[in-house]
C-alpha cells in the first residue's frame, strides 16, 4: 500500500545553531550559558566533548547544503545564535554573524531548500544570564528586540519564523531538575521562567505581524502525550491531566489559544507562585498566538495518581501531583531510555485537530539516537540504519492516518540531518541521516536512511 501525502509536503530535517555550528577563531560570537558552562565544568559533557568544535557546519555549510540535497529536503530548520548575533544580548549587531547567516540562507534557497528559523534553542547570550537570564525582565525586553533584528536583516529571505524551541526545556532543565545550567531546582522561579518565555513568545510574534512581513510566525514545542495508566480511572487521569498541564498545555495553551490553563494556574495560586507580570502583558500573549506550530515528538508520558508519600518539608515540584507510571513490556530504545511509541504523534496530532482550531502545523522533530553506530557501517562504507528507517517510516504512516482524517499537518523534519552535538550529551546518541566522523575533521558520509528518505521526498510517499 502507497502511503501518499499530501501536494507540497515539507520534507527535511531539524538542528540548532549551537549544536551544529561550532567556534572559530575570530567570529565574533559571544559566550552562551552552554560555553560557559563547558569551560567551567566539562566533565559534566560526555567525553567532556563541547559546543566549541559541535559539527563545524560555520566551515562547511556549503557542503552540507549539497548533502541537504542529496537526501530529499525541500525544507529545513536550524536557528540563529543569539550570542553569535548580538554578543552580548543587547547592543552592537555582529557583522560577521549577519554575513554568514545571510549566505546559509542564500545557499539553501539556492538548492531548492526553504530555511525554517528559530531564534531561541537553550542559548542564552551569557551576559543576560548573568543579569537573571529567563528570570529577568530585562532579558524579556532584550528577547524581543533581537527578534527584530533578526525579521529586519533576514526576513526578506525567511519565510517561516519560530520564536523558541521547546520553551519547557529551559523550565525543566535549568530550573526544575538541574540538567543544564544554571542548575537550579526551584518551582517558583520555573514558573517566572515559563511565563517570561511565553510573553518573550508573544512579544516576537507581535513584532512581526507589525513589521508588514509576509511569511509566518510560530513556536516549536516538544509535546508528549500523557497518558493515565487506567483511563478508566478517575484518579488516573486527573493525574495525567495535571502531568500534561504542566509539560505540555503550559506552553501549547497561550501559544495557540492565548490563555493559560485552569489547572496550572489553580496549582501556582495556591502554592504562591505566581509570576511577577506587568499590566497589559497577559492582554500581549491573548492577542499575539501564532500562526503555525511545529510539533516536536519523541516519546509518550505514562501517569498514575500519586502513590508515593509527598515531602511537605521539601519545596513542591510538579510530581507533587501525579507518579510516572513504568507500563510493563512498553517498546524501548535502550540507547536514549525512551519509549517507542509511534501511535502517539497521532493522538497529538487528532488533539491538535479537535482542541486547538487544527491550525497549520507539521512534525518539527521525530527522531531516534542510537550509540555506537559504526556497529552498522558496511563494506560500502555506509552506515546500514535500518532501525532508523523503520522507526520513521512507523511513525509517518500515522501521520499520514492523522491527516487522511483531517489533520492539519504540513510537513515532517527528522531531527536530525547530520549526526550533531546535543548538549551534555555530546555525540554519545547518533540521530542524523548523515554521519559525522570527529576523528577526522568531521567528515560526512549519508548513511542509509538518507538514501532512502530521498527515495520518501521524491515520491512523496512510499510502500507501506
Amino acid at each position: 500500500m502507497k502511503v501518499q501525502f499530501p501536494e507540497n509536503f515539507w520534507w527535511g530535517s531539524a538542528a540548532s545553531g549551537p549544536q551544529t555550528e561550532g567556534r572559530v577563531a575570530g567570529d565574533g560570537k559571544g559566550e552562551n550559558i552552554f560555553d560557559y558552562w563547558y569551560a567551567k565544568e566539562p566533565e559534566k559533557f560526555f567525553n567532556q566533548v563541547g559546543p566549541d568544535k559541535a559539527s563545524e557546519v560555520y566551515l562547511k555549510y556549503k557542503e552540507d547544503v549539497q548533502l541537504m540535497v542529496q537526501t530529499g529536503h525541500n525544507s529545513f530548520r536550524t536557528s540563529i545564535q543569539w550570542s553569535r548575533l548580538i554578543p552580548d544580548g543587547t547592543g552592537a549587531v555582529n557583522p560577521q554573524a549577519v554575513a554568514f547567516y545571510n549566505d546559509y540562507f542564500d545557499e539553501l534557497i539556492n538548492n531548492g531548500i526553504e530555511p525554517f528559523i528559530n531564534l531561541y534553542h537553550f542559548d542564552m547570550p551569557m551576559a543576560l544570564q548573568e543579569k537573571g537570564g529567563w528570570l529577568a525582565r530585562e532579558t524579556v525586553d532584550a528577547y524581543a528586540e533581537y527578534a527584530k533584528q533578526c525579521f529586519e536583516l533576514f526576513g526578506a529571505k525567511v519565510k517561516k519564523w519560530f520564536t523558541h524551541n521547546e520553551p519547557i526545556v529551559p523550565v525543566e532543565a535549568g530550573y526544575l531538575y538541574q540538567l543544564h545550567y544554571p542548575e537550579k531546582s526551584n518551582m517558583k522561579q520555573a514558573v517566572q521562567v515559563g511565563f517570561n518565555e511565553a510573553l518573550a513568545s508573544a512579544l516576537a510574534i507581535k513584532a512581526y505581524h507589525e513589521s508588514g512581513q509576509t511569511g509566518q510566525i510560530g513556536i516549536i514545542l516538544n509535546l508528549t502525550p500523557s497518558y493515565p495508566r487506567d483511563s478508566n480511572n478517575s484518579e488516573d487521569v486527573r493525574a495525567a491531566e495535571i502531568a500534561d498541564a504542566f509539560f505540555n498545555r503550559s506552553f501549547l495553551d497561550p501559544a495557540v489559544k492565548g490563555i493559560f490553563p485552569e489547572e496550572l494556574v489553580k496549582i501556582v495560586k495556591e502554592l504562591d507562585m505566581v509570576p511577577e507580570m506587568q499590566g497589559d502583558d497577559l492582554d500581549i500573549i491573548k492577542n499575539n498566538t501564532v500562526d503555525l506550530l511545529g510539533v516536536n515528538y519523541y516519546q509518550p508520558r505514562r501517569i498514575k495518581a500519586k502513590e508515593t508519600p509527598v515531602d511537605s518539608t521539601a519545596a513542591p515540584m510538579p510530581e507533587n501531583y501525579f507518579d510516572v507510571y513504568d507500563m510493563p513490556g512498553k517498546k524501548m530504545n535502550p540507547y536514549r531510555g525512551w519509549e517507542i511509541y509511534e501511535k502517539g504523534i497521532y493522538d497529538l496530532l487528532l488533539n491538535l485537530r479537535d482542541n486547538y482550531g487544527n491550525l497549520p502545523c507539521f512534525i518539527s522533530e521525530n527522531g531516534m539516537g542510537v550509540e555506537n553506530e559504526q556497529r552498522f557501517l558496511g563494506e560500502d562504507g555506509m552506515i546500514h540504519d535500518d532501525y532508523r528507517i523503520e522507526f520513521v517510516s512507523e511513525h509517518l504512516k500515522y501521520v499520514h492516518q492523522a491527516i487522511q482524517e483531517g489533520a492539519n499537518c504540513l510537513g515532517y523534519h527528522m531531527w536530525t540531518c547530520m549526526d550533531n552535538w546535543s548538549w551534555t550529551n555530546a555525540y554519545k546518541n547518533r540521530y542524523g541521516f548523515i554521519s559525522v566522523d570527529l576523528e577526522n575533521d568531521r567528515q560526512r558520509t549519508i548513511k542509509k536512511s538518507g538514501h532512502w528518505f530521498k527515495q520518501v521526498s521524491e515520491n512523496n510517499g512510499f510502500e507501506g
